[in-house]
């Protein structure tokens, strides 16, 4: 059989008492038990009724009913695929530019291709191929798919590690600007708060108490939104001093003004006589505003910044109005 697609493996009393990932090995002989490890461990693999495994460890019980979901075989090397990109620099060693919203950074399961690492192998050529790991070639840093803003790319890996270094060492400047539902009780300050995954839903990150990396981001109120004393929104900025996983989103929700659009951190219902367009912004009101770095060759000092994107500006046109 083919490995990939949807398998079913009822539990019998010989298997009854050992370990999930081995058991489930043992009925799907196509799969490795590393395979099988990494599968539960990606959330793919479901006890019947909907409940999700994640413990390859876990004990296995007789007429246990478990779904795994295999998913087909990606390409080992991204392909080149012409896609326009707006650069904003670009020199023998890296190159900046504006990566729009939608956007993938890297191949990944459900984003096989036309992502920006397929662009930039049609843009720099084969020379691109490898810097810093087949499938991530000179990606240094990534923004989420549904956030808009700079980033920048080595083209060979001196420039690589350079970069690497000087994120590493948070040694560089990086500025966001949210909308943020409501608005912080202070005009400006500082979130220093750890990050983690969170307990139960993994693929979320949250603020703990320990157990989590140290975050910083300071913030500031650029513009407020409606009744200046419970102002609706408000557009944020926001530097980071560290770089933690979904960190301007994680610490500006744990003030209790999570970004608009976030489907992940956001608050579920709103109030029905705010604007439209603000209750159904289709993604994260983020934006990676300003870059500014050393080049990691010259030495020079650079600084990029990018507009909020048309959909960003049109959002807060229509919040100009609200009184």
């Amino acid at each position: 059989m083919s490995d990939a697609g949807r398998h079913t493996v009822t539990i019998d009393e010989g298997a009854a008492g050992e370990r999930l990932d081995r058991a489930l090995a043992a009925a799907l002989p196509d799969l490795t038990r590393s395979r099988v490890k990494a599968l539960i461990e990606g959330r793919r693999v479901t006890l019947a009724g909907g409940q999700t495994i994640e413990e390859p460890s876990r004990k296995v019980k007789t007429g246990e009913s478990f779904t795994v979901d295999v998913p087909e075989p990606e390409p080992a090397v991204p392909q080149p695929q012409a896609i326009d990109l707006d650069i904003l620099f670009e020199d023998d060693d890296l190159l900046v530019l504006n990566k729009p919203a939608g956007l993938v950074v890297h191949p990944a399961p459900g984003n096989p291709d036309r992502t920006l690492v397929n662009a930039l192998l049609a843009h720099c050529g084969a020379s691109l191929s490898g810097i810093g790991g087949v499938r991530r070639p000179g990606i240094v840093h990534r923004l989420d798919k549904d956030t808009s803003g700079v980033m920048v790319v080595a083209k060979n890996d001196p420039t690589h590690q350079g970069l690497s270094k000087l994120f590493a060492a948070h040694d560089l400047t990086r500025i966001y600007q949210a909308l943020v539902w409501g608005a912080p009780k202070a005009a400006k300050g500082t979130v220093e708060a750890a990050i983690g995954r969170h307990p139960v839903d993994r693929k979320r990150m949250t603020v703990r108490r320990s157990g989590g990396r140290a975050a910083l981001t300071e913030y500031w109120i650029e513009t407020r939104f409606g009744p200046p004393l419970a102002p609706i929104a408000c557009l944020v900025g926001a530097k980071l001093g560290t770089g933690r996983t979904h960190q301007v989103r994680v610490h500006l929700a744990h003030l209790g003004c999570p970004v608009v659009g976030d489907p992940v951190y956001g608050r579920k219902t709103r109030n029905g006589s705010q604007p439209q367009a603000l209750r159904e912004f289709p993604r994260q009101a983020l934006h990676a505003a300003v870059l500014a770095f050393r080049h990691p060759r010259t030495g020079k000092e650079m600084r990029f910044a990018s507009e909020l994107p048309q959909d960003f500006r049109r959002l807060v046109g229509t919040l100009n109005s609200v009184k």
